[in-house]
């Protein structure tokens, strides 16, 4: 199917790559305005939870009552008992535009005291915006920044809608300024590896597809469902990044498929049967993963989902199309304009495949010096026999055992590491085991302006209010009060009032009232003295929805803290759900695959063992604030709880990349000698560099995203960069060989049923006769013969 695929796109080839310019041009018009479309920071919220029914209890009874910006005053001579700092103040908001500010509340409008702070040189004013979105409120915002200013004093505005733009700003300068940093970097790294221009231009001109593809994904989505700003990061990295590696792939198999024919439909259909359909399992594989954070509710993890999975697709189809086009096209011409002389491979000629020692005569007489028994021969349908064992005839679409897959650094590191399989196998995991076990002592807390750089208005309000003012002015634990009739009746307000005081009593709390009676509806703040995302905080709400109601009536409890609360509850409930459909995916493709039931297993046991040793790093940095200085954030000592489940979902599909590339070149080397030793240290010989250069190169993209000042972002680039090193090195490149040596041929057993389904459904070269059956039935010598 892929070889034929590759034939097609061969003859066709001038109109596919019509076809890419006319959908790249489109992108570049219409897909790069997404930014304009995309939902502002947010949608961590747990639909349905009870906090999410306390918001809207409130805001149909009491209208929209959030406060959109907060505005702080300060005064280095004058107390908010100044005349003259009231008049500063109430003059300068008297004098903002209506079609802009809804209304404003301050000290001077509500006479309560926690608009002050401590010492009472600071206050701060509540404005709600006009607007219907988030982004038009924005806009409002942006009309009258310029005019907070008072006479006299020292302003500066945060809050929910200035922390949003301030956050949008800031992800579209950091697309800005990691493309112009990672596309140089990446074309010096390609020359390296390719060692010219030819070759190394075409990587990334997929990933340029690759970026304005998903830009286009991104914006269709938004016309159908909310898409998350932060998705555009994300997106960027996976998108660039999976281009780089299927165009690393593709390119290195058909300069080597070039060496081996003077053909260039020929080279095109074998890159694509077999690279190609590495990158087809690697992008269902990616896809399958990303594919399950759309069991969340929260629009944040959904639009990744959504994002994620569109711009898999939209990589597999620029490798699977335009990629194998340009190589069409350009044929011979992609090794031109070298940097450096091309290293010469020696190729042994397509015909009989043989383990690496063993030597042919002219006469098809096995020489008894090559390494085997005497009395091997050659039959004449081709095969050797000795004892009924047969190995086959390799056809003319074998890939030869090249000479320098038996001799080169890659071979002789794997044979090294399966001489002493134990002892790599028995480090490593204790190794990484003890590198994860920060992750033991993980925090949970949520998202707010601390994510912005340290000097970001925003994040200074919001700094300010929670240390020079009375606790949780602008986050209190919220309790929505419903009864069956109006408050006012039947002893309602005593009852209310009854109920507000055993909410004071609870531990932590420092102070309740009502701010809210409309109808059936009455709404209660707590303040409290722990921070509103602390662990704490979380079980003063526990305690508050433990609290027995008034009597016939119904309390949800809301607020910022509550919102966690039901956040974490959410994800606890999903993320089995999520496990499972990940791992039962990734089995079934991976024995598609490979036809094996033991090396998925293998697969999903070395992907968890490297995403635990991610995490337990990713505690130590972020949560416990080592080397903070050095990667510029403030540690809050508590770890957003849907990174993680994000990282999961993105690491787990790139591991799995680089797995199916080496373990579909170890597979090909199996089904030709037979040999499990040999074919895990050709496969890796094969492999080993590319793998190590698809990550170096991936580290580049990513490590430009890690210079975010969004602290949320560089989380995610610092966690994917240690997950990258961590799997394309020493798992990889070490613990795979070592397990497959300890495996022996147990690799690719496989019970009966199943390699009947395998042989059917199975994601293999049809032309190209399975080795499923090695398991039990051996087609060439024992090893060590």
């Amino acid at each position: 199917m892929f070889e034929t695929w590759g034939r097609i796109i061969y003859r066709r080839r001038r109109l596919v790559l019509v076809l890419t310019l006319i959908v790249v041009a489109f992108a570049g018009v219409w897909g790069t305005g997404v930014f304009g479309s995309l939902q502002s920071a947010g949608g961590f919220n747990a639909p349905h939870s009870q906090s999410q029914r306390a918001s809207d209890l409130a805001a149909a009874a009491f209208g929209r009552d959030t406060g959109d910006v907060v505005v702080l005053y300060k005064s280095a001579t004058m107390t908010v008992a100044d005349p003259a700092y009231r008049a500063a103040v109430t003059r300068t908001l008297g004098a903002l535009p209506r079609s802009k500010v809804e209304s404003a509340a301050t000290f001077w409008s509500t006479g309560s005291r926690q608009f002050v702070s401590a010492s009472g040189r600071e206050t701060y004013a509540v404005l709600e915006l006009t607007g219907g979105s988030d982004a038009a409120r924005i806009k409002s915002f942006d009309a009258i920044r310029a005019k907070l200013a008072a006479p006299g004093l020292t302003e500066q505005a945060g809050g929910q809608i200035p922390s949003e733009g301030a956050i949008n700003k800031e992800v579209t300068s950091d697309i800005g300024r990691a493309e112009g940093f990672s596309m140089p970097a990446l074309l010096v790294l390609l020359l390296v590896i390719f060692g010219g221009l030819a070759a190394a231009s075409l990587p990334l001109a997929i990933g340029g597809i690759a970026i304005l593809g998903s830009f286009t994904a991104l914006r269709l989505l938004t016309l159908f469902t909310a898409v998350s700003i932060y998705s555009v990061n994300i997106t960027t990295i996976l998108g660039l990044g999976l281009a780089i590696d299927y165009g690393l792939f593709m390119v290195s198999r058909f300069r080597e498929e070039l060496g081996r024919t003077d053909s260039v439909e020929d080279a095109v259909a074998r890159t694509v049967a077999t690279a190609g359909r590495t990158v087809a399992v690697s992008g269902i594989t990616v896809a399958v993963a990303l594919a399950s954070l759309m069991l969340f509710p929260m629009t944040f993890l959904r639009s990744m989902g959504y994002g994620g999975v569109a711009t898999v697709v939209v990589d597999m189809l620029a490798a699977l199309t335009a990629l194998p086009a340009l190589l069409a096209l350009l044929g011979p011409r992609v090794n031109a304009l070298r940097v450096r002389p091309r290293r010469r491979t020696r190729a042994a000629k397509p015909g009989v495949a043989v383990r690496p020692g063993l030597a042919v005569r002219p006469g098809g007489a096995v020489r008894p010096g090559g390494g085997v028994r005497p009395g091997l021969a050659v039959r004449p349908g081709g095969a050797l026999r000795s004892g009924g064992v047969a190995v086959r005839r390799a056809s003319s679409q074998d890939s030869p055992v090249l000479a320098d897959e038996t001799s080169g650094a890659w071979y002789r590191l794997a044979r090294s590491v399966m001489r002493r399989p134990v002892v790599y196998v028995v480090v490593i995991v204790a190794g990484l085991a003890a590198i994860g076990s920060p992750f033991l002592h993980i925090s949970w807390g949520g998202t707010d302006a601390r994510v912005l750089p340290a000097g970001a208005a925003p994040r200074a309000v919001t700094e300010a209010l929670n240390r020079d003012f009375p606790g949780n002015v602008t986050s209190p634990v919220e309790a929505v009060v419903q009864f069956p009739g109006p408050v006012s009746g039947a002893g309602r307000g005593a009852g209310l009032a009854a109920y507000v005081s055993r909410l004071e009593h609870i531990p932590g709390v420092t102070g309740g009232q009502v701010t809210g009676v409309r109808g059936r509806i009455a709404r209660v703040d707590l303040r409290y003295s722990p921070g509103p995302m602390t662990s704490q905080a979380r079980s003063i709400v526990g305690q508050v929805r433990d609290i027995a109601p008034p009597a016939g009536a119904r309390v949800y409890v809301g607020g910022t803290t509550a919102e966690l609360v039901d956040e974490l509850s959410s994800l606890g409930a999903t993320l089995p759900w999520m496990a499972l459909v990940v791992v039962l995916a990734t089995f079934v493709l991976l024995f598609l695959a490979f036809g094996s039931v033991v090396l998925p297993v293998k697969a999903i046991a070395a992907n968890v063992l490297s995403l635990s040793a991610t995490f337990g790093v990713v505690v130590w940095i972020f949560q416990d604030g080592h080397l903070s200085g050095l990667l510029q954030f403030t540690p809050t000592g508590t770890i957003d709880p849907t990174t993680p489940i994000l990282m999961l979902a993105i690491i787990f599909g790139l591991s799995m990349d680089y797995e199916v590339f080496l373990l579909s070149r170890v597979r090909e080397r199996y089904d030709v000698t037979g040999d499990n030793v040999v074919a895990v240290a050709s496969g890796l010989q094969r492999t080993g560099g590319i793998i190590t250069s698809a990550a170096l190169l991936l580290v580049i993209v990513i490590g430009a995203f890690s210079a975010s000042g969004i602290s949320f972002i560089k989380l995610m680039g610092v966690g994917m960069i240690i997950a990258l090193i961590v799997d394309a090195t020493i798992v990889r490149i070490l613990l795979v060989p070592a397990t497959m040596r300890l495996l022996g041929r147990a690799n690719w057993w496989v019970p009966r049923p199943l390699r009947r389904l395998y042989v059917q459904y199975g994601f293999r070269e049809a032309e190209t006769p399975t080795a499923v059956a090695t398991a039990a039935e051996p087609v060439s010598e024992p090893a060590g013969a």
